[in-house]
């Protein structure tokens, strides 16, 4: 069996601490570059998206489409029904 050494101990302290630096430095380099790859990538995937959308909207009332935007249902739709009677309430003491 064998025992743990403290020179053992402090090499691999050693090791540890050496690691997280490098690892700290090495993020600090690589990191803002790969994030702007990342954001750049969904901007231009969001971008083909948008212009598939509107060239499949485009397309459909190219084809002989009628489209027709009814706007009457969505002010009926954000109207509260009145139901019912005001009642106004006293106190009694």
């Amino acid at each position: 069996m064998q025992e743990a050494s403290f020179s053992g101990f402090i090499r691999t302290l050693f090791y540890i601490i050496t690691f997280y630096y490098i690892f700290r430095f090495l993020a600090k380099l690589f990191l803002p570059v790969v994030v702007k790859k990342v954001v750049e990538k969904a901007s231009e995937n969001m971008q083909q998206q948008q212009q598939r959308q509107y060239q499949d909207s485009w397309q459909r009332t190219a084809e002989g489409e009628t489209v027709i935007y009814n706007t009457d249902n969505v002010k009926k739709s954000r109207e509260t029904k009145k139901v019912g009677d005001y009642v106004d309430y006293e106190e009694i003491d």
